[in-house]
């Protein structure tokens, strides 16, 4: 049987070398000899899992101590690490890559997690998180501009009643999952890639209950209907999320709550279009109103109001209601209401109202129509 390589050797650093000194050799060279990049060659594998020993024993300052006191004969008969197994000593070569991509294996997103679908970082409680869970909920725009309170049902994996969400019968014990050594992932090949996949055995808890609750299986949570109290806030547009921390799935064996987040939707209204937190809305006016000027009543979202027109007002004219539009989102400022007057036309005339408001039309004259008598003077210079 061959001799054990010097760990410094392996890792190609002096004695005295720093922590930082060994991280920063071991992140080298398992680059170097990682599988994905040597796919087939044995000698690059056998030095990667070198590599992973050595730096187990000697990033640790206890398991370094005894190592250079006693050598490799500190780790028999099942002590610290030098077999290169995956007990609770051993070094996680994957965690190499989480500080290259990601920072020093905190917890939070990471090149590593995005891209294998998942990750170690975190610790147990993130990796049993629950999912987060999407609802869309419609409103209507009197709803959006005085915000309200809606109660929904979401049915989704909850708390377990029957073991509290511990997943085991009374006097249940958690074993570690012998499929992934407690990782919570197991390695599968993808061509010359191998990727980390949570494991189906322990679905990547890590540990298996060894008597499961007969009402959830195990996991700790089952399909039921809840409820929930949202509250709206006044001025929320169209489209915009809500977030409800913790009201997602429970997660795996008492793992956090993922989030439940609540797509706002608010309906077409009949009056009035929305621009923001401006309103817009069209009013008729009859012709005579328009001619000689009045009060016309306009409708708001908080009640009726009357506005001045002025005389010889024309069709298609835009008044602006301060303060009369949507509330702005956590302000107590609001929007403008933007009105639009269209002058109707009437459709039925009697003879004698045909009579007078033929006398009438002959004597205004083209002096006092002033938008016909720009016209035709644009079109006679367009057509000379």
């Amino acid at each position: 049987m061959a001799s054990k390589r010097d760990y410094y050797e392996i890792l190609q650093v002096q004695k005295d070398a720093s922590a930082e000194d060994i991280k920063k050799a071991y992140r080298k060279l398992a680059v170097k000899f990682h599988p994905d990049k040597n796919p087939g060659d044995a000698s690059a594998e056998e030095k990667f899992k070198e590599l992973g020993e050595a730096y187990d024993v000697l990033f640790d300052d206890q398991k370094r101590a005894a190592y250079d006191r006693y050598g490799h004969a500190a780790f028999t008969q099942g002590g610290g690490g030098g077999g290169g197994g995956r007990g609770a000593g051993a070094h996680d070569p994957f965690d190499i890559f989480r500080e290259v991509f990601g920072g020093a294996g905190g917890g939070g997103d990471n090149i590593f997690e995005q891209f294998f679908g998942g990750g170690g970082g975190g610790g147990r409680g993130d990796r049993n998180r629950g999912e987060d869970l999407r609802y869309d909920l419609q409103i209507s725009l009197e709803e959006a501009a005085a915000g309200c309170e809606k109660d929904i049902e979401v049915s989704k994996r909850d708390r377990c009643g029957d073991c509290g969400g511990a997943g085991g019968e009374r006097g249940a014990k958690a074993v570690v999952c012998r499929d992934c050594g407690g990782r919570g992932q197991v390695l599968s090949s993808r061509g010359f890639f191998q990727m980390a996949q949570t494991c189906p055995r322990c679905r990547g808890t890590g540990q298996i209950i060894d008597k499961p609750c007969k009402k959830c299986a195990g996991e700790g949570r089952v399909n039921q209907p809840s409820q929930i109290k949202l509250k709206i806030p006044k001025g929320i547009e169209d489209g915009m999320k809500l977030r409800s921390t913790g009201q997602g799935e429970s997660g795996v064996r008492g793992g956090p709550n993922g989030d439940l987040y609540v797509v706002m939707h608010v309906k077409e209204h009949a009056i009035f279009d929305r621009d923001g937190s401006d309103l817009m809305c069209k009013v008729p006016i009859s012709f005579t109103t328009a001619t000689l000027g009045g009060e016309v009543t306009v409708p708001t979202l908080s009640g009726r109001v009357q506005l001045k027109v002025a005389a010889g007002t024309q069709s298609g004219t835009t008044f602006k209601l301060r303060g009369k539009g949507m509330p702005e989102l956590n302000s107590s400022l609001h929007g403008d209401l933007l009105v639009q007057v269209i002058v109707e036309v009437p459709s039925k005339l009697d003879s004698e109202q045909r009579k007078k408001l033929e006398e009438f039309a002959a004597s205004m004259g083209e002096d006092n129509s002033p938008m016909h008598k720009s016209f035709f003077e644009k079109a006679r210079e367009f057509f000379s």
